[in-house]
């Protein structure tokens, strides 16, 4: 009996030392202060050299620019899908028993066909005259008005509606200047708009974007938007529009007028196909407050091959994106070991690397339309896409120790503060908002994954290092990305997704800025 009693004595003991040992992965701790004092030492696993090894696997040339719905974009997804396996996560997709890691869904894959623009007894060439871009209303051959107007404020729907929308666009102008003009045309229900540009800068754009052209984009699969035609025109094609000469349009001012030619017909044809992607998923479950999930993006897609090139012809995306990519997979490794050590988060975490970013954020929107867990329970997103290099303004300096912090202010004020106080705890780099300014006119609030969240309602965070000389070019390789920097941005976004994750209440959506 004694001997019995000794027994059950030390068992007591042992299981009484266990507790004393602290959190385990079967007794998770919920307490905010343990939390926060063991986040450091989830932060320290994430190295540069992590980074790295990841980064020259993903922009090798083996993975040939992981275009969308190609070769090394699935390459790509494989390489994801068995870190994400092998650390721990949870593939949350329960509709796909073959692979639960995997989002998989059909996008549509279009091609220029014929194309031309007659305008009384002259035809224009598809490709020669004049380029188009995005989407097609003219799939058959139609008639169809013009109309010019000098800026984007003329365009209403009184005079554009149903017809073709013509103004002159120097070079220099097609970035700012295009965003107005295509929105005004699309809410006035115009056809298309026509861009007319110089001699020479028409020839700037065939030498540009002719090979791109004559690739095939991707859209939505069956999307029900129809979108005015975008067409960038040679003088002599603007000129026969408008009625006019190339001569006298080119010395002609904004202000003048024009009474665009009758009998104006155009085709731009287009074939397509279903191209099959991915979403890479995944999932760490919360404890105390699973049902809400803070979700952690970057896209791992880029834009591959271009087989008309000298010399380097595969577009190797090393900045954009694998540094976002190979900083997810970092992200995802150590909330899976502080979860595995009983400091788990208490809110669910999603790490998701999606596909057709470069497309026109294609992935991003498909989970949106179709997410795995309700966007209501969605507390946050975190985005990263470039975080390797630095861009014209801080390469004056050679300054790398900063980045560009985007949208957190934008639909909450504690989403704002809480990164700038765990980049001053942490981390300590120049967060710089000059993007963040509604008025820039880069608009790059609107330009990456963020954005499919953002608008619906979901505050976010993006993190950006800026634009390059390598960007969307061959030359974007792993040995030119500043990994100790990498490095830095990875713990300050490790940072703030933890506390999002373990903080007592839910951030306030308290904000409505644009």
């Amino acid at each position: 009996m004694k001997r019995h009693n000794l027994y059950a004595a030390l068992l007591l003991a042992a299981i009484g030392y266990g507790c004393a040992k602290g959190p385990s992965a079967s007794n998770p701790t919920t307490d905010v202060a343990k939390l926060s004092e063991a986040a450091p030492k989830y932060a320290e696993t994430i190295t540069a050299a992590d980074l790295s090894k990841h980064l020259y696997i993903i922009a090798s040339d083996e993975y040939e620019g992981r275009n969308t719905g190609e070769k090394g974009q699935k390459m790509a997804a494989e390489y994801i899908a068995r870190e994400f396996r092998e650390d721990g996560l949870v593939g949350p997709v329960k509709d796909n028993s073959a692979n639960p890691y995997y989002q998989t869904f059909n996008l549509q894959k279009s091609a220029w066909g014929q194309g031309h623009i007659t305008v009384g007894s002259q035809k224009y060439t598809m490709m020669q005259d004049f380029f188009p871009f995005g989407s097609s209303p003219f799939s058959t051959e139609q008639n169809v008005e013009a109309v010019y107007v000098a800026d984007a404020s003329q365009i209403t729907e009184g005079n554009a509606s149903g017809k073709l929308v013509v103004t002159k666009l120097a070079m220099g102008e097609v970035e700012t200047r295009m965003r107005g003009f295509g929105a005004a045309a699309e809410k006035a229900g115009a056809k298309g708009v026509v861009y007319v540009l110089g001699a020479e800068e028409y020839k700037q754009m065939e030498e540009r974007f002719s090979h791109r052209l004559s690739q095939p984009s991707i859209t939505q699969m069956n999307s029900t938007r129809t979108r005015p035609a975008t067409i960038f025109a040679a003088p002599n094609v603007g000129a026969a529009i408008l009625g006019t000469t190339p001569d006298k349009l080119a010395q002609a001012s904004a202000s003048a007028a024009f009474t665009p030619a009758s009998g104006i017909k155009i085709l731009m044809s287009r074939t397509s196909e279903p191209l099959e992607t991915e979403n890479v998923l995944g999932f760490i479950e919360g404890t105390d407050k699973k049902d809400e999930v803070i979700v952690v993006t970057a896209h791992y897609d880029h834009v591959g091959v271009d087989e008309s090139l000298e010399g380097d012809k595969i577009f190797n995306g090393a900045n954009d994106d694998g540094s976002g990519t190979v900083a997810v997979i970092e992200l995802a490794e150590a909330f899976a070991q502080a979860k595995k050590d009983g400091y788990g988060p208490r809110r669910s975490v999603l790490f998701m690397l999606v596909t057709a970013e470069e497309k026109g954020l294609l992935g991003s929107e498909y989970y949106a339309n179709n997410p795995i867990f309700p966007l209501e329970n969605t507390v946050a997103n975190i985005n990263i896409d470039m975080i390797g290099r630095m861009d014209y303004t801080y390469e004056k300096t050679n300054d790398s120790n900063y980045i560009y912090v985007i949208g957190a202010d934008k639909l909450s004020s504690e989403l704002h503060q809480i990164n700038e106080e765990m980049n001053q705890k942490y981390v300590n780099l120049k967060l710089d908002y000059t993007y963040n300014d509604e008025n820039d006119p880069n608009r790059f609030y609107y330009r990456s994954d963020h954005y499919n969240f953002a608008k619906n309602g979901i505050p976010i965070v993006f993190y950006f290092n800026g634009v390059h000389d390598d960007y969307h070019q061959p030359g974007d390789h792993a040995d030119k990305i500043l990994y100790d920097s990498a490095e830095k941005v990875s713990r300050l976004a490790f940072h703030v997704a933890w506390e999002l994750a373990n903080r007592e209440n839910r951030i306030v959506v308290d904000s409505n800025k644009k």
